[in-house]
C-alpha cells in the first residue's frame, strides 16, 4: 500500500443514516477510507438502509473491505429502528437478562445489522456506573447505557452482547476506555470533562482485561481527561492512557477514537491537530462521524506529518497493519 492508502485506512467517516454525504462518498471512492459510519436516527426499513450502504460499498476503492459501522446499543442509543430492526432494550435492561439469553438476542440484532450491510457495531458500553449514581452521570447512567454498577456485572453483560455480535459476524466495539461512568458532564457537549476516579489498577481496567480475552473487538477511547493517569490530555490524545491498554492489558488490536469532528471536549484543538495527536499517541482509527467536512483537513495533516516525520510514519504503518489484520480476521 502507498502511504496515502495507509493514511486513508486510518479514517472512519460519517454520513447521515438516510442520505449520502458528498464528502464521505468522495472519501470512500477517491481515497479508499477504512470505514463508513451511519449517524443520526432512522425509522426506514432494513432494505432502505441496505440500499444506502450499497451506494458507498459500490464505490469502495480500497482492496481492503470497507468497515460499515453504526451505534446500535439499544434503549436511547439505537440508530436503526425501522421495520426489520428489533426495538432493543437499554443496557440496564439487557444486564438483567440471563447471559445466554442476551447473547442469543444480540446475535439476532447483529444478524439484522448484517442484512443491512453493516459490519461493525460501536457497542457495547463497558463503563461502570456505580449503583445510585446514574442520574449524575450524563453520558452513560442518565441514558441507561450501563450494564451494571460493578466490574463483574458490566463484564458479564457487555461480554454477552459482544459475543452475540460476533456470532452474527459483526465486530463489536468496547467503549469508552478507560471509563466514562463517573464523569458529571458529557464530552459531546461540554469542555473540561475530567475523571478523578479511574486508576491504572482499578476495576475499570479489569472489565477490559476480561472482555478482551473473550474474542475479537475494537476498543474506543474516551475523550475525557483522567486525573489519576494523565491530567493534561484527553485519553484519545494520551500515550499514557493508551499504554495501559497496549502494555498493561496487552491489547494488540484496533483502537479507535470517539468522534473527533464535533465533540466539544476536543474543540480546543484544530481538526488537523486532533488527528495527528491521536495517531501519535497510539490510536489506529479516527472517527469523523458527526461533521465529515473536517475529514480532508485531517487526512492532509496526517499525510504531511507522515512524509516529514519517520517516527510518525512508522505509527501510521503499524496502525494500517492492525486495521488490515482485523479486517482479515
Amino acid at each position: 500500500m502507498s502511504l496515502s492508502e495507509k493514511v486513508a485506512q486510518l479514517f472512519m467517516v460519517g454520513t447521515p443514516v438516510d442520505a449520502v454525504n458528498d464528502t464521505t462518498l468522495a472519501a470512500v471512492r477517491d481515497d479508499g477510507v477504512g470505514g463508513l459510519f451511519l449517524h443520526g436516527r432512522s425509522t426506514d426499513d432494513i432494505n432502505a438502509t441496505a440500499a444506502l450502504v450499497d451506494q458507498f460499498t459500490g464505490f469502495a476503492s480500497s482492496e481492503l473491505p470497507l468497515w460499515v459501522a453504526t451505534d446500535q446499543e439499544g434503549g436511547q442509543v439505537q440508530v436503526l429502528s425501522g421495520p426489520g430492526f428489533d426495538d432493543i432494550p437499554s443496557a440496564v435492561e439487557q444486564g438483567e437478562m440471563d447471559a445466554d439469553a442476551l447473547r442469543s438476542a444480540a446475535a439476532t440484532w447483529g444478524e439484522q445489522l448484517a442484512r443491512a450491510g453493516i459490519t461493525m457495531n460501536l457497542a457495547p458500553v463497558a463503563d461502570i456506573v456505580p449503583n445510585g449514581s446514574a442520574a449524575t452521570n450524563p453520558p452513560i447512567g442518565a441514558l441507561h447505557r450501563q450494564y451494571g454498577g460493578d466490574e463483574k456485572a458490566v463484564a458479564a453483560g457487555a461480554g454477552a452482547f459482544a459475543a452475540g455480535m460476533r456470532d452474527a459476524g459483526i465486530l463489536p466495539t468496547l467503549k469508552h476506555f478507560p471509563g466514562l461512568g463517573y464523569v458529571t458532564a458529557n464530552t459531546d457537549f461540554s469542555t473540561g470533562v475530567v475523571d478523578d476516579v479511574v486508576t491504572a489498577g482499578g476495576p475499570d481496567m479489569g472489565v477490559y482485561r476480561t472482555l478482551l480475552g473473550e474474542g475479537a473487538a475494537v476498543v474506543m477511547m474516551s475523550t475525557a481527561i483522567y486525573a489519576n493517569i494523565d491530567p493534561e490530555l484527553p485519553a484519545a490524545f494520551s500515550s499514557d492512557v493508551i499504554s495501559l491498554l497496549r502494555d498493561d492489558i496487552g491489547f494488540n488490536g484496533v483502537i479507535t477514537t470517539d468522534d473527533l469532528s464535533a465533540a466539544s471536549q476536543v474543540s480546543a484543538w484544530p481538526p488537523a491537530q486532533r488527528a495527528t495527536m491521536a495517531i501519535d499517541a497510539g490510536v489506529d482509527l479516527l472517527l469523523v462521524s458527526s461533521d465529515p467536512s473536517v475529514y480532508p483537513e485531517m487526512r492532509d495533516a496526517v499525510l504531511e506529518r507522515a512524509k516529514d516525520d519517520p517516527d510518525f510514519a512508522s505509527k501510521v504503518d503499524a496502525a494500517a497493519h492492525r486495521i488490515a489484520a482485523a479486517k482479515a480476521e
